[in-house]
């Protein structure tokens, strides 16, 4: 084991605590590493909504060009910034042991605002907590928040106007900045793989795969792949407001799922719930979108297209 693991990441506090998780995990197999801190242009550019920068993966085409480029082994990312689609020559090499899937959203002390009826500014960057918080709070007006984790906690202390932001938990969790008084929002079907770790490498790179291997977790591969499937057959391209979640039942054997579009203002939303024999769960995400579009979903779906276009 000569060799040393060069693992990319971007330089936020969160993404340096994964990959020094990862890091360690290696080290305690008895492999070297490195850790090589990358900027990515979504941590760069701050002044435009993620869904306006032209491209999926905006947080992981840096370190897809250093990997190929042979600069870097190994990269470690939030799985749900990673596009269903990953480049030619990556392949995912482990998913590490799931955290918090739930959102929770962060505010000043006052929480009258969690009234349908009144009138309240919130933030996120997300088109899918937009759209879901739309339409529970139709009055509520919602704003972009973008940066790394500290940087949103700021700007929310910062802004008198805002009354809240929204965060995944396992994000705060991992660093350990999660204020008391959050409020989890367990009515929000989260993003798919929120809370997973995925590690990826190049598919000739049989001594990083090997090593990879030995950090994998079964359920959160097959969970996060369920949900994965789902938003690669809605999307076709195109990012949405799409929400996905998959749980094992170990006492029943059985894979319990629910995914969700909606439209941009929220107004629209199709749900769907589905469980199935463990037995059924390597075609779940894929079958459960067939559904969605066929009951309603693929007008919506076209709809999204042309208005995310604009």
């Amino acid at each position: 084991m000569d060799r040393v693991i060069r693992i990319g990441t971007r330089d936020s506090e969160l993404a340096m605590w994964q990959a020094t998780t990862v890091e360690k995990a290696l080290n305690a197999l008895g492999y070297k590493t490195e850790l090589v801190p990358v900027k990515s242009e979504g941590d760069l550019v701050l002044d435009k909504p993620l869904y306006e920068m032209g491209i999926t993966g905006i947080f992981t085409k840096t370190l897809d060009v250093a990997m190929i480029n042979k600069k870097v082994d190994i990269a470690v990312h939030s799985m749900k910034d990673v596009p269903t689609a990953l480049p030619q020559g990556i392949v995912q090499a482990a998913v590490l042991q799931r955290a918090n899937t739930v959102d929770i959203l962060l505010h000043k002390g006052d929480t009258s605002f969690l009234d349908p009826a009144v009138e309240a500014i919130v933030a996120t960057g997300s088109l899918r907590r937009k759209a879901q918080w739309l339409n529970r709070f139709p009055k509520h007006t919602l704003v972009d928040l973008r940066g790394n984790v500290n940087t949103r906690m700021q700007k929310l202390a910062d802004n008198e106007a805002w009354k809240g932001a929204i965060f995944a938990s396992a994000g705060l969790d991992r660093i350990k900045k999660k204020p008391k008084g959050f409020i989890n929002l367990d009515w929000m079907i989260p993003a798919p793989a929120q809370g997973a770790m995925v590690v990826v490498a190049m598919a000739d790179d049989s001594f990083a795969l090997d090593a990879l291997r030995q950090l994998n977790d079964y359920e959160a591969e097959m969970t996060t792949h369920i949900e994965r499937q789902f938003l690669r057959t809605l999307e076709g391209g195109c990012t949405a407001p799409i929400g996905a979640i998959a749980t094992y039942n170990q006492k029943e054997e059985t894979i319990d799922f629910t995914g969700v579009l909606l439209s941009l203002d929220g107004k629209e939303k199709f749900e769907i719930n589905k469980t199935v024999p463990i037995q059924e769960w390597k075609k779940l995400g894929f079958f459960a979108a067939q559904e969605l579009l066929a009951n309603g979903g693929q007008a919506l779906m076209e709809k999204l297209r042309q208005e995310l276009k604009r």
